[in-house]
């Protein structure tokens, strides 16, 4: 056997529900830039899970299953509001969704039928959870979403208290579809290996939130907005870049295992930044990622991934920086389960082998002789 560190290029599983080859992203063999430009979130959560795009009355039903799945329980709304929101928002998210399967009437229930049901429910729950959090911890009773609404609109609604724009609907809209789904990231990867166990929905979610966390998964995008508050001025981006490498500081939202030449979702990010900035007057935050883009490229020749404008996007949003990685979760809760359904339509359990690289002909020492 030979190891490979972080299994780079192994090929795992086989999947019908996304595919990077050559820099292309594709959903179930549609390019992510037909679907970002043509396609809604919830048609897109629809195709993820069932394998083809809804009919006019089906997404009709599933937007309504969406927003009913969100329209949470007064028995969960009233755990919700004991669990400590001064918690790192990730590990509310995180310990909540584990939760909400006390509610659930299909918990103990592993059939593809019931999979399916929970997989719409948490499509539409994680979202609501979301709001929720940020209402709460700012003293107000978190929203319903209304069942005749997209995710999007229902999303920005619950957040702010207020309808949201057209604009900001479709932005994020297409932010959401951005995110909906990657093929084997480490947090699908996790969420297979779970279910893989014959483990049920919500533990394989709360496996994929687990390693979502992580700041080399979905945690780069936060803290990107963070450094471009430090740089706070076009003008001084450059400089800050060129100090920033020369004391070996890893700039956040650039570089991917997969893409060798550019992301495909951070040039649709880019021009929604650019969108989002002219829409509210304040270029600053775009201008300061041109900047900081042009900078590393030129010295590192590294480009910009998912994480780096979708913070700005974010930021123009009115969302604020620390939900950042959950509205991650909020998307990518449609791949989580599209590929958790998958793993146990044609289950195998998820083993690898580790290559030992320790001593050999050790034995045991009396404890008066160590």
């Amino acid at each position: 056997m030979a190891a490979d560190s972080g299994l780079e290029d192994i090929v795992a599983t086989t999947t019908t529900i996304c595919s990077i080859e050559n820099g292309v992203l594709a959903y179930r063999g549609i390019t992510i830039e037909e679907l970002a430009e043509k396609a809604r979130f919830d048609e897109v959560a629809y195709l993820l899970l069932y394998a083809r795009f809804p009919t006019r009355d089906e997404l009709a039903r599933f937007e309504m299953a969406l927003a009913e799945g969100g329209r949470l329980q007064p028995e969960a709304l009233d755990f919700l509001k004991h669990v400590p929101t001064v918690a790192m928002p990730m590990d509310w998210l995180r310990t909540v969704v584990s939760a909400m399967s006390f509610w659930d009437p299909d918990t103990g229930d592993n059939s593809v039928e019931a999979n399916m049901r929970k997989a719409v429910r948490l499509t539409g729950m994680v979202s609501s959870l979301v709001a929720a959090f940020d209402r709460l911890r700012n003293g107000k009773e978190p929203l319903s979403p209304r069942l005749d609404r997209s995710l999007a609109w229902n999303f920005l609604y619950m957040l702010k208290g207020k309808e949201p724009d057209e604009d900001s609907v479709r932005v994020f809209d297409i932010c959401l579809t951005l995110h909906a789904e990657h093929e084997l990231n480490a947090s699908t990867f996790a969420a297979r290996v779970t279910a893989a166990t014959l483990n049920d929905m919500y533990s394989s979610v709360t496996s994929a939130i687990g390693a979502l966390k992580g700041t080399l998964h979905g945690g780069a995008n936060k803290r990107v907005m963070r450094m471009l508050e430090k740089i706070g001025d076009p003008a001084k981006a450059a400089e800050w870049v060129k100090d920033a490498l020369a004391r070996k500081e890893r700039i956040m939202g650039f570089g991917h295992r997969v893409y060798k030449n550019g992301d495909p979702r951070a040039a649709i990010l880019k021009k929604l930044s650019e969108e989002m900035a002219r829409k509210t007057g304040d270029m600053r935050w775009y201008e300061i990622s041109c900047v900081v883009d042009e900078a590393v490229q030129r010295a590192k020749k590294i480009l910009p991934n998912v994480d780096f404008y979708s913070a700005s996007v974010y930021h123009y949003l009115g969302i604020p920086t620390d939900l950042f990685t959950l509205i991650f979760a909020c998307s990518r809760i449609a791949g989580w389960a599209a590929h958790v359904n998958e793993q146990l339509a044609n289950n195998r359990l998820i083993r690898p082998r580790a290559e030992y690289t320790g001593q050999w002909d050790q034995h045991y020492v009396p404890i008066d002789q160590r």
